[in-house]
């Protein structure tokens, strides 16, 4: 593999994966990101992303949110425009309702990474316990911390 793209469909997927994939990747596998404006920007421009990428050995994720879609028929949508562009390869995760309710998963990380005070105490509350059911991820957590996603 020459390299790892990932397209994604805005920019704060982008700042978590620079945050968070230095830990967990060789440090010269050289990584892209490709930022789409939202889903349908994603979805609209795929196929001839992926086609125009001429790097050789490149290998693709494509990371998107579920939003209120079941996330099977996004899923299979997304990887038959990876077919469709002959990326067949590709690796097509949903993330489920947003990204940011990975974010409320952890807020013992989010107050340390935001420098913010006792914001981890309300790790305990029902709603962070489960932040995939919330519909709502990116509006709690700019509530909690006070900055705008």
């Amino acid at each position: 593999m020459s390299e790892l793209v990932f397209l994604l469909e805005e920019a704060s997927a982008q700042a978590m994966l620079e945050g968070m994939l230095p830990r967990l990747l060789p440090s010269d596998l050289p990584v892209r990101y490709v930022v789409f404006d939202g889903k349908q920007d994603l979805e609209k421009q795929i196929v001839k992303r992926l086609r125009g990428y001429l790097s050789p050995g490149a290998k693709f994720v494509i990371l998107r949110d579920k939003d209120s879609e079941d996330c099977r028929i996004v899923k299979n949508r997304l990887v038959e425009k990876c077919r469709e562009a002959s990326k067949g390869d590709s690796l097509v995760r949903i993330v489920c309702h947003e990204l940011e309710s990975w974010f409320l998963a952890d807020l013992k990380a989010v107050e340390v990474g935001l420098n913010l005070a006792k914001l981890s105490a309300k790790q305990n509350r029902a709603k962070f316990r489960a932040p995939d059911s919330l519909a709502n991820a990116s509006e709690e957590l700019e509530k909690l911390t006070n900055f705008m996603y």
